[in-house]
């Protein structure tokens, strides 16, 4: 007995030793894009409704937009709306009709809904809900824009795109933990990875790591290049085609770029105009062209003091051998000439801000950052010119306009400050002023390869 106890000793000894030398790898092991066992129809659509998730009118302060998945039995559903009020009788609701698109799906045949709610009072929560089949949603509460002049808390998050229940959850609800008032949340594209036949799996799980966000605040994203597939790949006839969720997933305003209406659109928002771009299309279809005469004339346009533009593909990419040239040529010098605020952007899985060609000038500033799991390295341009940087790390943004100023947060995922700056009007211009106080101290990737023996990234 006391043989075998010595020996089960040895065993366990040798197990801690060979962890310690990297001889286990239970720690570091990379888990699936989902969780979703082989086989297992987790997301699979029913008669309750799911994927509920409110996105901008071209007027936030006037309406929004509703989109959500049922089953195929469940044909132009009806939305109610009304006033919210402290009563469990919030009175008699006003109803409108959804308009319903078939999709096919790894998990079966689905039904896709949008509808449009306008005229709505400025500055109004307002309770809403959505029907099934034979069953409705819960009741939500979005609170429309206000009139401009009023503060406007708003989040950006970069790629979410890898592991999003596991973890971008956490990522989520810190956010909103943070940023209790926001009305507006950005996506900079890649929401999920795509292109793997379990592109529905993914696409639930971005969903159910949001959480209550989609259906608290409008939601605003860009797409990607993973929201795009290769059709007929490794042949001659090969060419990029968007996805076929991302139309369905979200009804966003119809006022894009010619060519590019249902991946470019732009919204005012209080003092915001935030402008979307699709780089995607730009870089691979040849509507770079296309899109920057168009945001001219969108940039030209605004009366909002402030400017917002998303695009997923960096102007000054942080992440090594990646140039996005016709971005630079076409769409830069827009940016630039209009003095755009902030371009927010994602795609490189770093963290890295700048400012723009014109040295002294507080605008435009660009930042690139990342929500999720997926970690590259930045490049020794990246770490050059841009300051703060960051690698191995998950973020989220606050941003909160206040009448002249703006102020910018960029928090890791357990909540720590990690970049802050605001920008001020003034009789002089725009000032930007660096926000050092509270902030970490800049983080890099400590591991020389990734868990699948990658040098090009620090986490898959």
């Amino acid at each position: 007995m006391s043989a075998r106890r010595d020996a089960l000793r040895r065993g366990v000894l040798l197990l801690l030793l060979l962890a310690l030398a990297g001889g286990v790898q239970a720690n570091t092991a990379v888990e699936p894009n989902t969780r979703v066992p082989a086989a297992v129809m987790r997301y699979a659509p029913s008669g309750f409704p799911d994927r509920i998730v409110a996105s901008p009118l071209q007027d936030g302060a006037s309406g929004l937009a509703v989109s959500w998945r049922t089953d195929a039995s469940v044909s132009a559903p009806i939305l109610e709306i009304v006033v919210a009020g402290d009563s469990p009788d919030m009175g008699a609701p006003r109803r409108l009709a959804a308009a319903s698109q078939a999709q096919a799906t790894e998990n079966g045949r689905a039904h896709q809904h949008h509808v449009r709610v306008d005229g709505l009072q400025a500055d109004t929560l307002y309770a809403w809900r959505v029907q099934g089949d034979r069953t409705w949603s819960a009741w939500h509460h979005t609170r429309t824009a206000p009139a401009p002049g009023q503060p406007l808390t708003l989040l950006y998050f970069g790629d979410t795109q890898n592991k999003n229940v596991s973890l971008t959850t956490r990522v989520v609800r810190e956010a909103m933990r943070h940023a209790p008032d926001a009305r507006l949340a950005l996506y900079a594209g890649d929401l999920v990875s795509g292109g793997d036949g379990e592109d529905d799996n993914e696409w639930g799980e971005w969903f159910e790591a949001a959480g209550a966000l989609p259906t608290s605040m409008v939601v605003a994203p860009a797409a990607g290049n993973h929201e795009y597939f290769e059709e007929f790949e490794d042949t001659p006839r090969e060419r990029r085609v968007l996805g076929a969720h991302w139309p369905l997933a979200f009804a966003l305003p119809g006022n894009g770029a010619p060519g590019v209406q249902g991946t470019s659109y732009w919204f005012d928002y209080q003092d915001a105009r935030v402008v979307v771009l699709d780089g995607t299309s730009a870089l691979d279809l040849g509507t770079a062209q296309a899109q920057a005469r168009w945001l001219d004339q969108v940039l030209a346009g605004s009366h909002a003091p402030w400017n917002l533009v998303m695009v997923h593909q960096p102007m000054f990419s942080p992440r090594q051998d990646r140039e996005n040239r016709l971005l630079r040529e076409h769409v830069l010098p827009v940016l630039e000439r209009h003095r755009v605020d902030l371009v927010l952007q994602g795609h490189d899985h770093v963290y890295g801000r700048r400012g723009g060609r014109v040295a002294g000038q507080a605008t435009p500033q660009y930042l690139v950052s990342v929500a999720g799991a997926k970690q590259y390295r930045l490049s020794t341009q990246a770490r050059a010119s841009m300051a703060p940087v960051a690698e191995d790390t998950q973020l989220f943004q606050v941003l909160r306009i206040d009448g002249q100023r703006l102020r910018y947060e960029a928090r890791t995922a357990t909540g720590r400050l990690y970049d802050a700056f605001e920008l001020v009007r003034g009789g002089d211009g725009t000032q930007l002023r660096e926000v050092h106080e509270g902030r970490i101290r800049p983080r890099d990737c400590q591991r020389p390869r990734s868990p699948k023996g990658r040098g090009d990234r620090c986490w898959e």
